[in-house]
């Protein structure tokens, strides 16, 4: 895998809030996602799908709900951008972290 293919992949604002999200956790739903992002399931979903297609994660389907995970193929390097990126960047992804927070304490129908 390319450092190109990686950077394009990641160069959406969708993309790298929900890698960086998903890194965080170590593994997120749509559902999860759609509410940290506050964005409708067709656009999260889409982005996932380009993720997915680019090697950066693996997706999981139970039930109804897809689960993503960064991909275990993904380069050390890569990794460590990724986790780097998240380490040092906070306050890019921090209100969608914070809603995320605030979801799991609060019970919802989804997941």
């Amino acid at each position: 895998m390319s450092p190109l293919k990686i950077f394009k992949c990641l160069s959406d604002d969708t993309r790298l809030k929900s890698v960086m999200l998903i890194a965080e956790f170590g593994e997120l739903c749509v559902c999860d996602l759609m509410q940290a992002l506050g964005l409708e399931q067709p656009k999260i979903s889409r982005h996932l799908a380009e993720l997915r297609k680019c090697g950066v994660l693996l997706d999981e389907r139970r039930g109804k709900w897809v689960y993503y995970r960064l991909h275990p193929e993904l380069p050390e390097w890569a990794n460590k951008v990724i986790s780097e990126s998240s380490v040092h960047n906070k306050s890019y992804y921090e209100e969608a972290l914070d809603r995320l927070k605030a979801a799991q304490i609060i019970p919802s129908n989804c997941c």
